[in-house]
């Protein structure tokens, strides 16, 4: 269920960066941000972004072979996940995602549609996709 929906206009990775920062600074333990675009949007950018904003020293890298990473040098800690190669949602169970979701830190989803059935309520999904030049993307935030 969406409960409220606004849409952005990020015109170049600047902005995005800012963004992401704003985005950092203002996570708490526990938030779940669901990002969902189609490859070449940005995900990893932005949550780059959100890992400068929680001060998070690590680079922060695709955890594409390792469905998730975890990064606690910031203020809170960051559990990236990227969801591609979920073939069923059961392999999450198979991590334990549920101890992310409901821990201590913020978790990132890249690719979250995958997994959606599994996103909780309270969750904040990002959708990203391309705007209307190369490095224009167009965000539609919403509030689950």
């Amino acid at each position: 269920m969406v409960m409220g929906e606004k849409t952005v206009t990020m015109h170049n990775e600047a902005e995005t960066r800012e963004f992401g920062i704003q985005t950092g600074k203002s996570a708490a333990p526990g938030d779940i941000l669901a990002l969902v675009g189609d490859l070449g949007t940005g995900k990893t950018t932005l949550t780059k972004a959100i890992a400068e904003g929680l001060g998070i020293t690590e680079v922060i890298t695709s955890p594409t072979f390792n469905i998730v990473k975890e990064y606690r040098s910031g203020r809170i800690p960051l559990y990236h996940f990227d969801v591609y190669r979920i073939g069923d949602p059961e392999e999450m169970f198979e991590i334990g995602y549920e101890e992310y979701f409901y821990g201590d830190g913020l978790c990132v989803v890249e690719w979250a549609d995958l997994i959606e059935e599994l996103i909780p309520p309270g969750a904040k999904v990002i959708r990203i996709s391309h705007g209307g030049s190369p490095d224009e993307r167009v965000y539609t935030i919403e509030s689950r």
